[in-house]
């Protein structure tokens, strides 16, 4: 890689760097506001799945979630690099509400399995009697 195309490349991850790191912020808030917006509709039930494995497993898909934001840098240096840096750096924002979205509807199915009940109030992990056969 020659000086000017290594020159370029720090350019645009620097400036990935700068516009994504501040964003993640409002990232990992829309998500928490979802998180605890349904835990809130479903209490008392939302309280069953306060636990060290529920808190653990919340934490996991809260890292997982980061990694996910991560692609956004992916895209981003691509195009900076690209002859068109000058009018991606105007519409990237596009990309993060997309991205946001995206993340929303994800979190959203997985609380709903979280802190939802069946119809019927039972629990999901039920087992099913067994009938015997003889």
């Amino acid at each position: 890689m020659t000086s000017t195309a290594s020159e370029r490349l720090r350019e645009a991850v620097s400036d990935a760097l700068r516009c994504w790191e501040p964003r993640r912020i409002v990232y990992n808030l829309v998500l928490a506001l979802i998180v605890l917006a349904y835990f809130a509709v479903s209490w008392p039930a939302s309280l069953k799945a306060v636990s060290v494995e529920g808190v653990l497993v919340v934490f996991v898909l809260a890292v997982l979630a980061n990694v996910c934001y991560c692609a956004a840098y992916l895209a981003d240096v691509f195009v900076q690099v690209s002859g068109f840096r000058e009018a991606w750096q105007k519409w990237r924002f596009v990309l993060f509400v997309i991205g946001v979205a995206f993340a929303a509807v994800i979190t959203r199915w997985f609380v709903l399995g979280f802190f939802t009940s069946p119809p019927g109030g039972e629990a999901r992990c039920r087992r099913s009697p067994r009938t015997s056969s003889a």
